[in-house]
């Protein structure tokens, strides 16, 4: 069976301690993977350690680790890279994720685009997260900018990652951290620990020093230890899993999104032109991205939109994992499925909200079996109160509540929100969204929620994450 180590500064580490992660289909063993226990995430992550790691790259020039970066998107894409001891092609990296998590393989191949083109373009999402700073100004720490003196620090030598296995895309936020000087340290998801291994292993083929990274299959408690003893941390989860560290300002947490596609009321009449927007910023990558919507909030026609919705989505179905026209993913632990449907069905139980794609789907259940995996079919439910429990609800497949609220109650009544598409040219409307301490990023327009520009601050910037401005004063004569 493939065997995946631990990555102790970039050296692989076989460890006493196996996991067997198996495929979504048969259950099966389809890969074992090392853990790294407690004492050796603390052991490794001494601070003088993570000195080093963020030494090696150190010595490097910006521009160097950004040249070198583009290089390993190419790898990471289209070239052979070893996975463990073995090799694996891009074919096999695609085969590999969907059969421990279960997502399409177009699925796969549009995340890993995804993440390609990240580590292609870092000159440009650098440049959009830095505002343009010369960056080579982090070579020395200090620079001018107009004849003003600037000096940055960086804030920590290493960032430690949890990462989720829901989607691969979210590889793409921290693939950055490199050419900003900063060491990684990654814990992968239990049943994707692919992705983070074939973007090092990219990484390390483009010529980046191996000190620099960290790769430990771990525990939650472990997970834990590296993001406590890291300078700075990131961490993905849902509420429970990630409320620890809201407070923490070392740690960017990126849990539920709570996206919504909002209509203004100079658009409300015309909300059929909008239909695919809605249903796209739904469903697309099988809704387990936190960008994607999990509401539609209206001024009025809420009831008529929740029917039109319902009867698209219930045309989504579950089809064959190399389907190229698959767009539903199945859970890789059947329970989780049945748990998130429980949870829908214990909502819909109190009054003023009903499922409007049973109808559509003649009435079948929810959860559905097909080749081996377990579905949850895409629901739609129209709410007839923001009040109502299932009103502002995220779930990790295709779920929307459709909820009809004042003109005047938008954008508080929507509360934190990681993305919005705001369809409305009017422009005193639109003010009330660029004033809202709680919308992180808008779509102006008819554009999906999920459609994200990477050189825009995305729920934090990874940039003023890992460095600090530094006040700067020279002598004068």
């Amino acid at each position: 069976m493939l065997h995946l180590p631990i990555l102790r500064f970039g050296q692989p580490y076989r460890s006493l301690d196996v996991a067997t992660v198996p495929d979504f289909r048969t259950r099966k063993p389809y890969v074992s993977v090392s853990q790294a226990n407690g004492g050796l995430v603390r052991r490794d992550l001494l601070p003088q350690n993570q000195a080093q790691m963020r030494k090696a790259l150190d010595a490097l020039p910006v521009a160097e680790l950004i040249a070198r970066t583009k290089k390993a998107a190419e790898l990471f894409a289209h070239e052979t890279l070893p996975v463990g001891d073995q090799a694996q092609t891009p074919a096999d990296y695609v085969r590999q994720v969907s059969a421990t998590t279960g997502l399409p393989h177009v699925m796969v191949r549009r995340n890993l685009e995804k993440i390609r083109g990240v580590m292609e373009n870092v000159d440009v999402v650098l440049a959009g997260l830095t505002r343009g700073l010369p960056l080579e100004i982090l070579d020395s720490g200090a620079g001018e900018i107009a004849g003003h003196a600037m000096g940055f620090a960086p804030r920590g030598d290493a960032l430690g990652v949890v990462l989720p296995s829901n989607s691969p895309g979210v590889h793409a936020l921290w693939a950055p951290t490199i050419a900003l000087k900063t060491a990684l340290v990654l814990k992968p998801g239990s049943a994707e620990p692919w992705s983070p291994y074939r973007i090092i292993q990219a990484f390390l083929a483009a010529g980046m020093p191996s000190e620099a990274f960290g790769y430990y299959p771990t525990d939650h408690a472990s997970a834990g230890e590296i993001l406590r003893r890291c300078g700075r941390g990131m961490v993905f989860g849902d509420v429970s899993s990630t409320k620890r560290w809201a407070k923490d300002p070392r740690v960017e947490v990126h849990g539920p999104g709570y996206s919504k596609v909002v209509i203004g009321p100079d658009q409300a009449d015309d909300w059929e032109r909008y239909l695919d927007v809605m249903a796209s910023s739904i469903a697309e990558n099988s809704g387990r991205s936190c960008v994607n919507a999990s509401g539609v909030w209206v001024t009025k026609h809420g009831r008529a939109i929740a029917e039109a919705l319902g009867e698209r989505l219930a045309r989504v179905v579950p089809r064959a994992s190399e389907d190229p026209e698959a767009d539903l993913a199945p859970f890789a632990d059947p329970r989780i499925a049945e748990r998130i449907s429980a949870m829908v069905d214990q909502g819909l139980r109190e009054p003023g909200a009903e499922d409007v794609t049973m109808k559509h789907r003649g009435g079948r259940s929810r959860v559905a079996e097909f080749d081996g995996g377990t579905y949850l079919l895409p629901t739609i439910v129209h709410c007839d109160s923001p009040e109502h429990p299932l009103a502002n609800r995220e779930f990790l497949f295709p779920f929307a509540s459709v909820v009809e609220v004042p003109e005047e109650s938008m954008p508080e009544i929507l509360g934190p929100t990681l993305a919005v598409a705001l369809i409305s040219d009017d422009e005193a409307f639109r003010r009330r969204f660029f004033a809202s301490h709680d919308v992180h990023r808008l779509n102006l327009g008819p554009v999906p929620t999920q459609r994200v520009a990477w050189d825009q601050p995305h729920e934090g910037n990874l940039f003023e994450h890992l460095w600090a401005r530094r006040a700067l004063q020279r002598a004068t004569a």
